[in-house]
Protein backbone atom coordinates (compact mmCIF):
# COMPACT_ATOMS: atom_id res chain seq x y z
CA UNK A 1 0.00 0.00 0.00
CA UNK A 2 1.62 3.27 -0.83
CA UNK A 3 2.45 5.91 1.70
CA UNK A 4 -0.57 8.34 2.39
CA UNK A 5 -0.01 10.39 5.49
CA UNK A 6 -2.87 11.43 7.26
CA UNK A 7 -1.69 15.54 7.76
CA UNK A 8 -2.24 15.90 3.88
CA UNK A 9 -5.26 16.79 2.44
CA UNK A 10 -5.82 14.76 -1.30
CA UNK A 11 -7.26 15.41 -4.88
CA UNK A 12 -9.06 13.02 -7.01
CA UNK A 13 -5.99 13.64 -9.87
CA UNK A 14 -3.53 11.91 -7.27
CA UNK A 15 -1.78 15.43 -5.98
CA UNK A 16 -1.20 16.14 -2.28
CA UNK A 17 -1.83 19.20 -0.67
CA UNK A 18 0.17 20.77 2.76
CA UNK A 19 -1.68 23.47 4.43
CA UNK A 20 0.66 25.56 5.29
CA UNK A 21 -1.31 28.54 6.70
CA UNK A 22 -4.75 29.97 5.90
CA UNK A 23 -3.21 31.36 2.89
CA UNK A 24 -0.39 29.15 1.50
CA UNK A 25 -0.34 25.46 0.47
CA UNK A 26 2.26 23.18 -0.80
CA UNK A 27 1.79 20.71 -3.27
CA UNK A 28 3.14 17.35 -5.03
CA UNK A 29 1.46 14.10 -6.26
CA UNK A 30 1.13 11.43 -4.47
CA UNK A 31 3.31 8.14 -3.40
CA UNK A 32 0.41 6.26 -5.40
CA UNK A 33 1.31 8.31 -8.77
CA UNK A 34 4.63 8.16 -8.17
CA UNK A 35 4.78 4.44 -8.36
CA UNK A 36 2.13 4.06 -10.99
CA UNK A 37 4.43 6.60 -13.24
CA UNK A 38 7.85 4.76 -12.24
CA UNK A 39 11.07 6.25 -12.86
CA UNK A 40 10.01 10.05 -13.03
CA UNK A 41 12.91 12.01 -15.90
CA UNK A 42 11.37 15.16 -16.44
CA UNK A 43 8.94 17.79 -14.82
CA UNK A 44 7.67 21.15 -16.21
CA UNK A 45 7.13 23.45 -13.20
CA UNK A 46 4.40 25.80 -12.58
CA UNK A 47 5.33 29.32 -14.04
CA UNK A 48 6.47 31.61 -10.73
CA UNK A 49 4.18 34.45 -10.41
CA UNK A 50 1.29 33.68 -12.44
CA UNK A 51 -2.30 33.18 -11.05
CA UNK A 52 -3.46 30.02 -11.84
CA UNK A 53 -7.49 28.58 -11.48
CA UNK A 54 -8.60 25.46 -9.69
CA UNK A 55 -8.30 22.28 -12.40
CA UNK A 56 -6.11 24.33 -14.38
CA UNK A 57 -3.05 22.28 -15.71
CA UNK A 58 -0.03 23.78 -13.77
CA UNK A 59 2.92 21.50 -14.48
CA UNK A 60 3.71 17.98 -16.37
CA UNK A 61 5.60 15.02 -14.99
CA UNK A 62 7.08 12.38 -17.79
CA UNK A 63 8.44 9.56 -16.27
CA UNK A 64 9.90 6.44 -18.77
CA UNK A 65 6.21 5.05 -18.70
CA UNK A 66 4.04 8.49 -19.67
CA UNK A 67 3.68 11.85 -19.24
CA UNK A 68 1.12 13.05 -16.84
CA UNK A 69 -0.35 16.60 -16.27
CA UNK A 70 -0.50 17.83 -12.80
CA UNK A 71 -3.73 19.69 -12.01
CA UNK A 72 -3.92 22.85 -9.30
CA UNK A 73 -5.87 21.86 -6.57
CA UNK A 74 -7.29 25.56 -6.09
CA UNK A 75 -6.90 28.53 -6.87
CA UNK A 76 -3.95 31.12 -6.52
CA UNK A 77 -0.39 32.63 -7.10
CA UNK A 78 2.68 30.44 -7.47
CA UNK A 79 4.79 31.45 -4.93
CA UNK A 80 7.38 29.05 -4.89
CA UNK A 81 8.73 26.12 -7.12
CA UNK A 82 11.04 23.22 -6.64
CA UNK A 83 13.81 24.27 -8.42
CA UNK A 84 15.63 20.82 -7.31
CA UNK A 85 13.79 18.89 -9.66
CA UNK A 86 14.86 20.64 -12.67
CA UNK A 87 18.35 18.78 -12.06
CA UNK A 88 16.82 15.74 -10.12
CA UNK A 89 12.70 15.33 -10.93
CA UNK A 90 13.57 11.78 -9.80
CA UNK A 91 13.57 13.39 -6.03
CA UNK A 92 9.31 13.01 -6.60
CA UNK A 93 9.79 8.99 -6.72
CA UNK A 94 12.40 9.00 -3.65
CA UNK A 95 10.37 11.48 -1.37
CA UNK A 96 7.16 12.56 -2.60
CA UNK A 97 5.76 14.23 0.48
CA UNK A 98 9.09 15.90 1.33
CA UNK A 99 12.31 17.04 -1.09
CA UNK A 100 9.93 16.23 -4.10
CA UNK A 101 7.26 19.13 -3.48
CA UNK A 102 6.64 21.01 -6.53
CA UNK A 103 5.32 23.99 -5.97
CA UNK A 104 3.68 26.49 -3.37
CA UNK A 105 0.88 28.51 -3.77
CA UNK A 106 -1.06 31.49 -2.43
CA UNK A 107 -4.55 31.09 -2.63
CA UNK A 108 -7.24 33.52 -3.90
CA UNK A 109 -10.01 31.41 -2.25
CA UNK A 110 -9.62 29.12 0.31
CA UNK A 111 -12.96 27.69 0.32
CA UNK A 112 -11.34 25.52 -2.33
CA UNK A 113 -9.66 23.50 0.29
CA UNK A 114 -13.25 22.47 1.09
CA UNK A 115 -13.28 20.15 -2.23
CA UNK A 116 -10.25 18.08 -0.41
CA UNK A 117 -10.45 14.89 0.50
CA UNK A 118 -8.40 13.65 3.61
CA UNK A 119 -6.33 10.33 3.70
CA UNK A 120 -8.75 7.75 4.34
CA UNK A 121 -10.46 8.56 1.24
CA UNK A 122 -7.56 9.02 -0.83
CA UNK A 123 -6.56 5.73 0.49
CA UNK A 124 -9.97 3.87 -0.83
CA UNK A 125 -10.09 5.92 -3.79
CA UNK A 126 -6.01 5.05 -5.33
CA UNK A 127 -7.26 1.12 -4.25
CA UNK A 128 -9.95 1.20 -6.83
CA UNK A 129 -7.42 2.92 -9.25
Amino acid sequence: MPDTPDYLRYTTTHTWVEIIDDRTIRVGITDFAQQELDDIVFIELPEMDREYTRGDECAIVESVKSTSEIYCPASGNIIAINLSLEDSPGLINEDPYGEGWIFQMELTDDSDLDDLIDADTYRELAVDD
